[in-house]
């Protein structure tokens, strides 16, 4: 069984980059998903995401940071 790990990235442009990485076990493709997601957390990018799927696109697990700009209207 092959598993895929795919990260996403909103830009500020509304750009969408994507990486994709397959690994033949689980446990490397988590490792992968886990690393992104831990640079995903402390992103400046909007929108920062990690999938991790299986060869059959079966959903594993996805995570999105969302780090929108907020308004100060004082």
């Amino acid at each position: 069984m092959k598993y895929i790990v795919i990260e996403l990235q909103r830009l500020a442009s509304g750009a969408v980059a994507n990486l994709v990485t397959s690994y033949d076990s689980r446990l490397q493709a988590e490792s992968k998903y886990h690393t992104v997601l831990a640079a995903a957390a402390v992103s400046s990018v909007p929108a920062h995401s990690a999938i991790i799927v299986d060869e059959c696109g079966n959903l594993i697990d996805s995570k999105c940071y969302m780090h929108e700009a907020t308004t100060n209207n004082t």
